[in-house]
C-alpha cells in the first residue's frame, strides 16, 4: 500500500491533486476536512475554519500531534489500497506517516491572490470570508512552536514533491504527472 499525503496553503489546489489521483491512478481518498466536519457536527458547533482549527488542535492536544492522521491511516490500512490522506498540517503527522513506510508528501502552493479567487469560486461553507480574513487564517496556520497546532510551512518544507499551482488545472496535472511519473 502506498500513502500520499497532501499539504499546502489554503486554496492552492490540493483537492484537484486528490481528484486526479483518485480518478486516474485509483487512489482512495481520506479527508481530514471531512473527519473534522463530522467531529464538529457531533459537538454541535458551526462548521467553519475556526471550528475546524479549534477541534483539530484540541484532538491533537488530547491525544497526539498525529491523532487525526493516525485515525485515517488505520482506516486506509484496513483496505490495503493505495491512499491519499489530505490535508497534512503538522510535522508530527508527517513523522507518523513516514514511520508507516511507503509514504510521499506532496505540497501545493500558489500566490495568495490566486488562491483567494479559487476559494471564492468553490463556495465552501468555510470559505465565505474576505481577503484579510483569508490571509489572517493562513498566517495562524503557517508557523507555530506548538506541536499540536498547524504548521503548514514546516510541512511544505518537508515535502518530497512541491507543485507551484499559479497556472491552469492542466499545468497542475502536468506537473503532477512529471513529478510523480503517474
Amino acid at each position: 500500500m502506498k500513502i500520499i499525503g497532501i499539504t499546502g496553503t489554503l486554496g492552492a489546489g490540493k483537492g484537484t491533486v486528490v481528484d486526479y489521483l483518485v480518478k486516474e491512478a485509483g487512489y482512495v481518498h481520506y479527508s481530514v476536512r471531512q473527519y473534522l466536519i463530522e467531529q464538529i457536527q457531533v459537538q454541535g458547533l458551526e462548521v467553519n475554519r475556526d471550528s475546524m482549527t479549534q477541534v483539530a488542535n484540541a484532538l491533537r492536544a488530547k491525544h497526539t500531534p498525529h491523532y487525526i492522521i493516525g485515525e485515517l491511516f488505520q482506516i486506509a490500512a484496513s483496505s490495503a489500497k493505495d491512499a491519499i490522506i489530505e490535508s497534512i498540517r503538522t510535522p508530527g503527522e508527517i513523522d507518523y506517516l513516514q514511520s508507516q513506510g511507503n509514504f510521499s508528501l506532496i505540497a501545493v502552493d500558489a500566490k495568495p491572490e490566486v488562491r483567494y479567487q479559487r476559494i471564492k469560486l468553490r463556495q465552501s461553507s468555510t470559505d465565505q470570508i474576505d481577503f484579510d480574513t483569508f490571509l489572517a487564517n493562513e498566517k495562524r496556520e503557517m508557523i507555530t512552536t506548538d506541536r499540536n497546532k498547524q504548521n503548514l510551512q514546516a510541512c511544505i518544507d518537508r515535502a518530497d514533491i512541491t507543485i507551484d499551482n499559479n497556472g491552469t488545472r492542466e499545468d497542475l496535472i502536468q506537473q503532477l504527472k512529471d513529478k510523480l511519473e503517474v
